[in-house]
């Protein structure tokens, strides 16, 4: 096909509101944008003049699915504004909660967003009919990554018991025996997923790129720890700029990100690649039965090192409720800070990549702010991918190189939404004013 024009009106089955815009003439690509339409959210501004222990409720909004990671960074960062050490009770409650989360999300990419793609459906509505065990596998699931985030914060999403310092409520060691009974339980579904990821027949495209996440030498790490990329180098979170070197772009409300190539990507496939080490042995036998290994450079499948996390993330909660029922579950007081005022970052790899929070607080008032979004730092390496693909597909009826194209927006697993908080303000000075 010398001559391709595609232009998908906001992709589906995404968080938020994306454009595809391929222009194919005489057979030379001239456009392949990923348009970000979303208006920008200024939730920056949104957390000046506010109180410290305010931050983490409100940047929790930023997003319905990740709102334990956001809220878990915004502490984070808080705390080491103002010289704050989390209790070892806090510390392992928190990376439950976080687990709990990251299986809610993946599960619903994997099962919701993902899979009609490969089952060649359009949606989960149709999978529902034709196969309703699957569909009621995942709702168990969530079901009970839902119940985990609920016992430890306090619902669902948003979570309110999670303050700075520590949490305002306990978890009864009842409730975590029944926990552990039913992720115990879910082995049974995890080895289901990965069965069934197993069945599905990824696009054999490659692009080598950079993967960056967060590191640590003592576990998948998915809170604090370093900056670690693929190209080598490990960074302390206090240099997240150094890595994310954020730049606006015309097509786009939400910024892109480069570090040593042209752009880089974030996420459970950046995790896999960077951490695989430090999987949980039945993570990495899923890793095994799924053919992954580092490095695998297929953003297709991102899906299936979400799987791989699935299985890990259910084993590890495991663990942390055995080791918080070992130690005892108290109630405590959350730490207090030490100081008032200071500069902290704070960094989370929720399901969609790293997240950055960095906070400049005064006598006990936020007065600013950053926050640098996954999927931000996933945009140009997105289209980085598209530009290669389309090449190689041109052969395809444009049905298929547009499905294409959108199967591997959805790979990456966008929370678009979140993204967009770039602005770009230009005061023109009216008629007549002085």
């Amino acid at each position: 096909m010398s001559t391709l024009k595609v232009d998908v009106h906001h992709v589906t089955r995404v968080e938020g509101h994306g454009n595809i815009v391929v222009d194919v003439e005489n057979g030379e690509l001239t456009q392949c944008d990923l348009q970000i339409v979303e208006t920008p959210r200024f939730f920056e501004a949104m957390l000046r003049g506010r109180a410290y222990d305010e931050a983490s409720h409100i940047t929790s909004r930023i997003c319905g699915i990740c709102a334990v990671g956001h809220a878990t960074a915004s502490l984070r960062a808080t705390e080491q504004a103002l010289g704050v050490t989390p209790s070892l009770q806090t510390t392992l409650l928190r990376k439950l909660n976080f687990h709990g989360e990251i299986l809610d999300s993946h599960v619903l990419h994997i099962y919701m967003l993902v899979a009609p793609d490969y089952l060649g459906l359009g949606s989960v509505i149709p999978l529902a009919k034709s196969a309703p065990d699957i569909v009621l596998r995942a709702l168990r699931m969530k079901q009970l990554a839902g119940d985990l985030c609920a016992t430890l914060c306090g619902r669902h999403t948003h979570p309110i018991s999670m303050t700075v310092g520590g949490f305002t409520q306990f978890p009864k060691p009842a409730e975590l025996r029944a926990l552990r009974e039913r992720l115990v339980a879910s082995r049974a579904d995890c080895d289901a997923t990965i069965q069934l990821l197993q069945g599905l027949e990824f696009p054999a495209f490659e692009r080598d790129t950079e993967y960056v996440a967060l590191h640590r030498d003592d576990e998948y790490c998915f809170i604090d720890g370093s900056i670690a990329s693929s190209d080598g180098g490990i960074r302390p979170l206090a240099e997240y700029r150094e890595v994310t070197n954020e730049t606006i772009v015309a097509h786009s409300s939400a910024k892109h990100t480069r570090h040593r190539r042209e752009s880089y990507m974030v996420g459970a496939l950046a995790r896999f690649n960077i951490n695989y080490d430090r999987l949980h042995p039945r993570a990495q036998a899923a890793a095994e039965a799924l053919g992954l290994r580092p490095k695998t450079i297929n953003p297709y499948l991102n899906a299936a090192a979400q799987a791989v996390e699935v299985v890990h993330c259910t084993e590890d909660a495991i663990l942390l409720i055995d080791q918080l029922l070992d130690q005892g579950i108290k109630p405590e007081a959350p730490a207090a800070p030490t100081r008032m005022s200071g500069e902290g970052v704070g960094a989370a790899d929720v399901p969609r990549g790293t997240l950055f929070h960095h906070y400049w607080i005064e006598g006990g008032t936020i007065v600013g702010a950053n926050c640098i979004i996954p999927t931000g730092q996933n945009l140009a390496n997105i289209e980085l991918d598209m530009r290669a693909l389309v090449p190689g597909i041109l052969d395809r009826t444009q049905q298929e190189i547009t499905l294409a194209l959108e199967m591997l927006v959805r790979a990456y697993d966008p929370c678009i939404s979140c993204s967009t908080h770039m602005l770009d303000v230009k005061f023109v000075k009216a008629v007549g004013a002085r």
